[in-house]
């Protein structure tokens, strides 16, 4: 997915060429204590790292949603009522062991048959379905545009302006990928030769009494790499995915010429022309990991003895693949989120956004469609350290138009935080805006599932929405006479709120507070919430 990026590997590209996201009367502890708490200076341990948007901001000084405490002091061993929640995304590995046993599954339908059996419009739609047929890579909107010819002649200059910023920059940053790796590579044989042995730790590179200049520069190369992962097998794993990374973006993102979807079948720029995809929204391939990542988020299994614990104890999670290796369609998301909303779906997460939208008509009336059913819709904020309250900097789909009145009250738009309190605790890739982004959530090296039985960490915006996603199913399960956009206040009042400044975009001249860069200055927290929600649906 263009959103799994290489935060890391940024750091690294820098260093490297160097060498040649008021408190609630519910606060359990007092916002002034929580300003003057001590910041956490010990690293996080492997739990720690595991599981730390789950952690307790007061207990753990760490800025988790309190998920742990509130299982352990509100809902125990309570598991509500089972609460579909829709996630919107790439495919979703349906066989995953800590996935299989919270998938949607339409009772209605019978698998295999070929036939629409619900009559619900779509065939064989067993955990959802998939919206993008046997297409995965695709192009960025305003590479479409341009091969396309679509909209009018401003919206096409300003997609060949952005296309061709975009390109030079993917270029360049792949050139320099490989030339980081070149170097990392002949550091790596010089040491394992002089060290005579093929495994080593930085140890071992910091010992060496290098005999010449030239095993000094690699000993130096080694030494900058381990501030950025614990071994150089992890460093090389980083940068050969960075490099396949721009490669994808050079070669199918960024291709004017390239098109994705003609093996779909389908005219994607017209929202009528419905006859398309199929009911199997299983991802394609192994690096389809995106979908996977965001349903662990939300419910992978809870205290299953494997690998992660979702936040909410008893989701369905429906599967709707629509969002491609490259920018999703309007008229894929318009249909996606009717799917979910039409099949059961309270909550839907959209961990994906873009900088144009042709046909955002169509996901504007899909929104006020979810809203008139009581549905939830939690997206995400976006990846690139910016401002959306600047025009400049659009994020779509949104709730609003040119910074207007919300189209519906059923949108939260999340910003991500790293776990580290305090000035950096808003994450540098993320977005954030007064009027665009409601609230923050643990976001960064989030752990959680991907295909194949596997578990990875994931920095983004794309992991912060599913960790509200997951708090509203929490929510909503426990309080079902709820309403979307009750809970929706519940979540923006209940948070934490910090008088904390801090740094923006990972420029330390830009900072704020967090009720300068958001519409609720707070910290997404799980035991308030559910505190305050079971105030609201007592009626007082």
């Amino acid at each position: 997915m263009k959103h799994k990026f290489y935060k890391h590997l940024l750091g690294l590209t820098a260093s490297i060429l160097l060498i040649g996201c008021g408190a609630t009367t519910m606060v359990s502890t007092p916002i002034e204590k929580i300003d003057t708490m001590p910041l956490k200076v010990a690293e996080l341990t492997e739990s720690q790292k595991k599981s730390w948007g789950h952690a307790d901001l007061a207990t753990d000084t760490i800025p988790g949603m309190s998920v742990d405490k509130a299982y352990r002091e509100i809902i125990g061993t309570r598991k509500g009522t089972k609460v579909i929640v829709a996630v919107l995304d790439s495919g979703i590995d349906l066989k995953h062991e800590d996935l299989d046993g919270v998938l949607w599954t339409n009772r209605k339908e019978r698998p295999g048959n070929g036939k629409d059996d619900d009559k619900n419009g779509y065939i064989d739609d067993i955990h959802g379905y998939n919206f993008l047929g046997d297409s995965y890579n695709e192009q960025l909107e305003y590479a479409r545009i341009l091969r396309l010819k679509l909209g009018d002649a401003g919206m096409q200059a300003k997609a060949k302006a952005k296309l061709n910023g975009e390109y030079q920059q993917a270029l360049g940053n792949k050139q320099q990928y490989e030339q980081i790796l070149q170097a990392v590579e002949a550091a790596d044989t010089a040491v394992k030769k002089h060290l005579g042995k093929t495994n080593y730790t930085k140890k071992d590179v910091s010992g060496i009494k290098p005999e010449s200049e030239e095993l000094q520069q690699h000993v130096s190369v080694l030494m900058q790499m381990y501030t950025f992962a614990d071994s150089i097998p992890e460093v090389l794993e980083e940068l050969n995915g960075g490099i396949k990374h721009f490669t994808e973006q050079l070669n199918y993102n960024l291709k004017v010429d390239f098109d994705g979807r003609n093996v779909v079948g389908d005219n994607p720029y017209d929202l009528m022309d419905t006859n398309y995809g199929n009911g199997n929204p299983q991802n394609r391939v192994e690096d389809e990991s995106h979908g996977t990542h965001v349903a662990g988020i939300i419910g992978a299994e809870r205290n299953n003895g494997k690998g992660a614990n979702g936040v909410a104890n008893n989701v369905a999670i429906m599967s709707i693949r629509a969002v491609p290796n490259g920018d999703e369609y309007d008229k894929d998301i318009a249909l996606g989120i009717r799917y979910a909303v039409d099949n059961g779906a309270k909550i839907i997460n959209s961990s994906f956004g873009k900088s144009f939208s042709p046909n955002a008509e169509w996901v504007y009336e899909a929104i006020k469609y979810a809203a008139s059913k009581d549905v939830l819709i939690v997206h995400a904020a976006g990846n690139e350290g910016a401002n959306l309250d600047d025009p400049n900097n659009p994020n779509f789909p949104n709730d609003q138009v040119n910074n207007g009145p919300e189209i519906a009250d059923n949108v939260i738009t999340v910003g991500a935080l790293d776990p580290k309190y305090g000035s950096e605790m808003v994450a540098s890739y993320s977005n954030y805006g007064a009027i665009n982004v409601d609230v923050f959530a643990p976001g960064t090296d989030i752990y959680s599932t991907v295909p194949n039985n596997k578990y990875e960490f994931m920095p983004g915006t794309s992991m912060a929405s599913p960790a509200v996603a997951g708090v509203a199913a929490l929510v909503r399960s426990q309080y079902p006479s709820l309403s979307a956009p009750q809970v929706k206040k519940i979540i923006l009042e209940s948070g934490l709120s910090t008088k904390a400044t801090v740094i923006l975009g990972g420029d330390a001249t830009k900072n704020d507070t967090l009720d300068k860069i958001s519409t609720s200055g707070k910290i997404v927290n799980a035991y308030n919430a559910l505190i305050m929600a079971r105030t609201m649906a007592k009626g007082r």
